[in-house]
């Protein structure tokens, strides 16, 4: 870098900076993407520290690492998954799995709507008149299944 050249400030620092940056990024802002990027300038800085490459090189050589440190870390947790303390938190029919709900749409032909609280789902089931009640079995997307009580 031309304008430190009178301080000897060479490039891998610059990498290993960015690095620990980058680490502490992902604690304050946790999302499990920052420290593979981390990770990828980390590297980067040491082989630079190892071998005299151009800035070019380095750049290209960063670029090719993140990809390989975020193609890795997805793969690491796909094989790894976190438990959840709530893993149905964003799965809302399986959270109502259970539930028991009345039928404001006549099931017709295996089809109608219930009330959940203060909406009105599509359902599928064994057909009930307006006002049964009738326990929800499961979810087909966003269609319940429901089954007599």
């Amino acid at each position: 870098m031309p304008f430190l050249t009178s301080v000897d400030f060479h490039d891998h620092w610059w990498w290993l900076i960015l690095a620990v940056v980058l680490a502490i990024g992902e604690v304050f802002m946790p999302g499990i993407f920052l420290i593979w990027v981390a990770i990828a300038a980390a590297l980067t800085g040491l082989i630079a520290m190892g071998i005299d490459i151009s800035l070019t090189v380095q750049f290209l050589l960063f670029a090719v690492l993140c990809l390989l440190a975020t193609w890795g870390g997805r793969r690491w947790y796909a094989d790894n998954p976190v438990p959840s303390q709530d893993p149905l938190l964003n799965d809302r029919t399986a959270r109502m799995i259970g539930e028991v709900v009345m039928v404001v749409d006549a099931i017709d032909g295996g089809h109608g709507r219930v009330r959940v609280g203060d909406s009105v789902w599509n359902c599928k089931g064994p057909d009930a008149p307006v006002g049964t009640h009738v326990r929800v079995a499961g979810g087909d997307g966003a269609t319940l299944i429901v089954e007599p009580i």
